[in-house]
């Protein structure tokens, strides 16, 4: 049985992530179930159901995040696609990635334009 902390973590993944983020958490279930379960629980019970940002701002701030890091590709692409579901556009998420190269430099914003592209590509 799971708790409601992951019941309302799991709704919110759906709501923000979609199918990406329940290809992400049934990826890591043969690896570390257990750290789905974090992730669902704290991540997203916790930390994306908080109020005082709406979806549409986490989102943004969490690409922001991931562009300056330059080594999470793979979750950078699974948040672009997050930021195209809860409203943002394409153009937005470019100009985050571009503001991001005064803070990460160039080529963490080059990386992240092309994984953003990769998303754009396929996304409907």
């Amino acid at each position: 049985m799971k708790s409601e902390r992951y019941k309302r973590g799991w709704e919110k993944l759906k709501e923000v992530d979609g199918t990406a983020g329940e290809n992400v958490v049934r990826a890591l279930k043969d690896i570390a179930p257990e750290f789905a379960d974090l992730l669902i629980e704290f991540g997203f019970g916790d930390i994306y159901s908080r109020g005082n940002l709406d979806l549409r701002s986490r989102e943004i701030a969490t690409l922001a995040g991931l562009t300056v890091m330059g080594n999470a590709t793979p979750q950078l692409k699974v948040h672009v696609h997050a930021a195209l579901n809860v409203g943002c556009t394409q153009e937005e998420i470019i100009e985050v990635m571009i503001q991001m190269s005064c803070y990460g430099g160039f080529p963490c914003a080059l990386n992240a334009l092309f994984a953003a592209k990769e998303v754009f590509d396929t996304y409907p």
